[in-house]
């Protein structure tokens, strides 16, 4: 069997090679097969480098490094034809072909953030800002946690095939069947049996109701939910909060309002509306000649749904409210028609 030169002069001759081809390449595609001779998983220098790891300490100090600055090398020729190969072509293109090099070049189209999305990110940071942090939970959802754990017994209306959309899945008996989260409020249970009282968070998150569609209604939209748990809480820091909250959303001092409304998690329930921003109060066709524009519902946390949640009512109570992201975007950006945000339109995305 022959004998193998010495590492080091089969590392100068490889070398020596692949400058030699690099030399007598004349166009791209001699470069290109050039390249993977002397460079490719299969050259010569690439067995040569596999062999490193069995040389001895010494060895490998002398021959490692040397490998390296070859392979380097190498690479660096192969780059500087290239470029002088390309130059050629192209002043070769430019002599036997026509080229208007005044024509503007081909515009990329930038993307845009969804409005809805540029709106939930201010809102968090809006709620951030007050100290609240931002929760998350699975859209598909066991009834437990949609419905029993939120005071919402089997009989109530919302359980209905009509409202609900429920899920062809196996199930524990225990939290019943599964379904696409009709709110985000299950979130509310899951953060207080996981973290206890106090607590101050917000659930931003799509929501899926079974009903017809159309201007005001969808099947799929977007929610946020706020929950305040701590000693010594009532209505009156809700209302201070969401006077703070929309004054900074809509850069313009807002005033809010109670009115009497019922949810079966909340006791009491209140529905809140918020001054008319295109009348300033005064009445409009957008406020229905009121001056107050319907917002949200809120109330203080109902104590079944505390106890459901592992937290004591007798010593802990709070406030919980939710609105619609889509509601409020399109009060804020004079949106008529909701079924627009899912439309997949590129002309209603590019105004945002």
């Amino acid at each position: 069997m022959e004998k193998q030169p010495p590492m080091q002069d089969q590392l100068t001759q490889i070398e020596k090679r692949a400058l030699q081809d690099i030399n007598e390449a004349r166009d791209l595609k001699s470069l290109q097969e050039a390249e993977v001779k002397h460079l490719g998983r299969k050259s010569a220098l690439t067995a040569l480098m596999s062999k490193l790891k069995d040389l001895s300490p010494d060895e490998k100090k002398k021959i490692g490094p040397l490998s390296n600055q070859i392979k380097t090398s190498i690479t660096n020729k192969f780059e500087e034809k290239r470029a002088q190969l390309e130059t050629i072509e192209i002043e070769a293109k430019l002599k036997t072909e026509f080229f208007d090099i005044t024509i503007p070049g081909s515009a990329r189209e930038i993307g845009r953030v969804h409005p809805l999305a540029q709106l939930q990110h201010e809102v968090e940071n809006i709620f951030h800002g007050m100290g609240f942090t931002v929760a998350d939970g699975p859209e598909i959802e066991s009834e437990y946690y949609n419905f029993e754990g939120l005071n919402i017994p089997a009989d109530h209306p919302a359980r209905d095939m009509q409202d609900t959309f429920f899920v062809d899945a196996k199930h524990e008996a225990k939290h019943g069947r599964l379904v696409l989260r009709t709110q985000t409020s299950p979130v509310q249970i899951r953060t207080m049996e996981k973290y206890g009282a106090p607590l101050r968070i917000i659930v931003p998150g799509r929501v899926f109701r079974n009903e017809a569609t159309d201007a005001s209604h969808e099947t799929t939209f977007h929610q946020v939910e706020g929950l305040l748990i701590d000693t010594h809480i009532s209505l009156a820091n809700l209302k201070g909060i969401m006077t703070e909250f929309l004054t900074e959303l809509f850069k313009k001092e807002v005033s809010v309002r109670f009115r009497p409304g019922y949810f079966p998690f909340v006791e009491p329930g209140v529905e809140l509306d918020f001054s008319c921003l295109i009348c300033t109060g005064k009445g409009c066709s957008v406020c229905k000649r009121t001056g107050w524009v319907e917002f949200m519902g809120a109330g203080m946390v109902h104590p079944n749904v505390l106890k459901a949640g592992g937290i004591d009512s007798q010593k802990y109570r709070g406030w919980a409210f939710g609105f619609g992201l889509e509601r409020l975007a399109m009060m804020r950006y004079g949106i008529d028609d909701i079924r627009l945000f899912h439309s997949g339109d590129l002309r209603f995305i590019k105004q945002f």
